[in-house]
């Protein structure tokens, strides 16, 4: 998993083989002059040479440094993998994309209130067409009865 996490704004997730393909992943959906934080992992030392503009933070020596940090970024992981082992248990690596994208969602709607959220999300639900991907997802299961 790669996520792009813009402050104050959206967390873009992406399933990839490599954390470092997290490079292109930047080069293909942010604009070159942003201002991008990542750790000290040396994959992600590519990124000087597209985002000039590149800070990196030492998780060894602190966890940010004024308003220089990954912590978004982070915090996002975080409930990701709190999601899956508090709730969901077990994700198959086919659906992973769909689980880091309620993860997202609901990391950038966090503050909204209950009431709001669930209007918000029944809105989404109604205005979306049938999911060929979801559509019958119980029937594919282990268990036929």
């Amino acid at each position: 998993m790669v996520a792009l996490r813009e402050r104050r704004g959206r967390t873009l997730p992406f399933v990839c083989m490599r954390e470092a393909d997290g490079v292109e992943i930047a080069r293909t959906y942010v604009a070159a002059a942003t201002q991008m934080f990542a750790d000290e992992a040396a994959h992600w030392d590519e990124l000087h040479r597209h985002f000039p503009n590149t800070g990196r933070i030492n998780h060894s020596m602190a966890y940010a440094d004024g308003d220089d940090h990954t912590n978004w970024v982070e915090s996002y992981f975080s409930r990701l993998r709190r999601m899956i082992q508090g709730q969901h248990h077990h994700v198959s690596a086919r659906y992973l994309f769909q689980y880091a994208n309620e993860a997202a969602w609901k990391e950038d709607h966090r503050r909204l209130a209950n009431g709001a959220a669930f209007a918000k999300t029944l809105a989404l639900a109604l205005a979306s067409a049938v999911s060929r991907a979801w559509k019958r997802y119980w029937q594919r299961s282990r268990c036929h009865g």
